[in-house]
């Protein structure tokens, strides 16, 4: 039986890596790396420093092009189960034709494979395709949203209240949830029309030497957030950010 082992490598910094994490890698013979363009090419260039130095040789690294997805069509929900079919089939090929009969092979997951991932899910739908057969184990990863509060000093809950993980797509069109949200990649800075009595503790490449950070009431802080936002994403082609705002 084929073997599959999706590690969680954490949020950016290399010494993010659990002892567990570190172990799995080095139980796998085959790594599955998608190259998502070459703006984003420092996130392939950590995985594979990370193989490098914990993959026990001999090893294979495959690589193939991650789909696009669209990100014009006002149907956010088909346009995300498209993407994630086409990409499902990428990994099943890689799976099939890649990884031989007995041996491990592994993806590399940003974060944690259980928040704001596909790869389960796409793990799931290629299972009940019926068309490749294999056993899967997932290794946990240190999340954003613990790079988040960590970096800030700050806890992510308050005694007696609950923290809602929310996207900075509903909380444009449904506004906060709960007094303590967790946002997860806002790309249209949504919390900017909120008043004084929210806090905002935000981060951007969280663990990585590029990593940004504000802190403060919104209304103080929210141009500040919106400027080195966008300059940051100029300058890197891309960005990942996360924050977690709070009511007084």
């Amino acid at each position: 039986m084929k073997r599959i082992l999706i590690i969680g490598i954490g949020a950016g910094d290399p010494d993010h890596l659990t002892l567990q994490g570190v172990k799995a890698i080095a139980a796998a013979q085959v790594f599955f790396v998608l190259d998502k363009g070459a703006a984003k090419h420092d996130l392939v260039d950590l995985r594979q420093r990370m193989i490098e130095e914990h993959g026990r040789q001999p090893y294979r690294i495959v690589e193939a092009e991650d789909p696009e997805r669209d990100r014009t069509t006002p149907a956010y929900t088909g346009a995300v189960e498209d993407w994630r079919s086409r990409r499902a089939a990428v990994y099943e090929r890689l799976i099939a034709e890649e990884l031989p009969d007995g041996q491990t092979g592994a993806f590399l997951v940003w974060g944690d494979p259980g928040l704001y991932d596909s790869t389960l899910a796409i793990v799931e739908e290629i299972l009940a395709a019926g068309r490749v057969a294999f056993e899967y184990a997932v290794v946990p990863g240190i999340t954003s949203v613990s790079a988040l509060t960590a970096t800030h000093r700050a806890s992510l809950t308050r005694v007696g209240r609950p923290v809602q993980i929310t996207t900075g797509r509903r909380l444009a069109a449904e506004g906060p949830p709960a007094d303590d949200v967790l946002v997860m990649l806002d790309a249209h800075c949504s919390f900017g029309e909120l008043g004084a009595d929210w806090h905002i503790y935000w981060g951007a490449y969280l663990g990585t030497p590029d990593e940004i950070r504000v802190e403060g009431p919104v209304p103080e802080v929210a141009d500040e957030i919106r400027r080195l936002r966008a300059e940051a994403r100029e300058r890197k082609g891309w960005i990942m950010d996360t924050y977690l705002l709070r009511r007084s």
